[in-house]
């Protein structure tokens, strides 16, 4: 029925209407935690004069407010954090004390992200680690894999190196591991070496939609991941692609993945629920650090109420159809979910 007897509006008069026909929720169950961890003693001892020190074992980053680089025992502080206010996870990235062309120290047993696992699972065993299985960060030049001599990314010899670093992440504790290389073939390579050495229950998170995009720019400071030459255009995906989203993530699935993921999020909720019809698998979006700044930016300059918008965002990526959302905000959501 059409106007006066049909009044969309009655179910709005009040909290408590709007609250009982409510679609879609959000709650701190549903948030992963990103976290940067360094060498042990590093954080806030060696980063460039310019940085003003943060308190001990966290390194300010300028571009992200309110997110430090970490070292052990502050990783722990925040893994604790995280599990008091009902967040079921952290995402873990590594800055070594040292790089190299192959990237060595992302396999390495005692580098600085399987330290840190073994940290967190000895203080918080309940919360779940997450693991992010690249290159980047690890390597000289901060490409996603090795190079061939005329400087590309040579897909297949990444392979070994990435299967052999989520084996060690596994082997450290990590409860999940997470690619985001986007390497083709890299979620079965993993999949295989997981399974054959004893890790068949270790979950793969695909990055399966990354999207070579504009709102990364944080994250590569923060990470210390940017690319001495060129850019990862030649791996990531072209942001105009969704049928291509699709298809990579249908792959990572025909592959092993338990869980895929789209990257960024904001403006890519329509591959959100792209990606979830056709998996119908748990899909991840990760709210990325541009996507972060932008929102701290506006409201640090009153254009924006900071918990009002930041609680949009994440409903509708959840609107979207996103199962878990990677957020830099999982804190302070998880607060104002409470």
């Amino acid at each position: 029925m059409a106007f006066p007897q049909t009044r969309m509006r009655r179910l709005r008069a009040t909290a408590g209407l709007r609250g009982l026909v409510r679609e879609t929720d959000v709650r701190a169950a549903q948030l992963v935690l990103p976290l940067f961890v360094t060498e042990a003693g590093r954080a806030g001892d060696e980063s460039p004069p310019t940085r003003p020190p943060g308190r001990a074992g966290r390194q300010p980053i300028a571009t992200m407010p309110g997110v430090d680089r970490l070292s052990l025992s502050a990783v722990v502080e925040e893994a604790q954090e995280a599990a008091a206010l009902d967040i079921p996870a952290v995402m873990l990235f590594g800055l070594p004390a040292e790089k190299d062309a192959h990237g060595s120290g992302a396999w390495d047993q005692e580098g600085v992200v399987q330290l840190a696992t073994r940290a967190i699972k000895q203080a918080v065993p309940e919360l779940l680690v997450i693991t992010d299985v690249c290159l980047c960060e690890y390597t000289s030049h901060g490409h996603c894999g090795v190079l061939r001599e005329d400087g590309t990314v040579d897909n297949d010899a990444s392979l070994e190196l990435l299967a052999q670093t989520a084996v060690s992440h596994a082997r450290a504790g990590a409860d999940i591991v997470a690619p985001s290389d986007m390497m083709d073939g890299r979620v079965a390579a993993i999949r295989a070496e997981l399974d054959g050495e004893g890790f068949a229950q270790t979950p793969i998170l695909a990055y399966s939609a990354k999207f070579a995009s504009a709102f990364y720019g944080p994250f590569r400071e923060a990470a210390d991941s940017a690319p001495a030459f060129g850019d990862r255009r030649g791996y990531q995906m072209d942001p105009a692609n969704g049928r291509e989203a699709v298809r990579e993530a249908l792959l990572d699935v025909q592959e092993g993945a338990d869980m895929v993921m789209v990257k960024p999020a904001l403006a890519y909720g329509d591959l959100i629920r792209a990606v979830k019809r056709a998996t119908r698998l748990p899909v991840a979006a990760y709210n990325v650090s541009g996507e972060y700044a932008m929102v701290k930016a506006a409201a640090a300059a009153g254009y924006l109420d900071e918990r009002a918008t930041v609680l949009e965002i994440l409903t509708s990526l959840r609107r979207a159809g996103a199962d878990t959302i990677i957020t830099y905000h999982a804190k302070d959501a998880a607060r104002w979910l409470q």
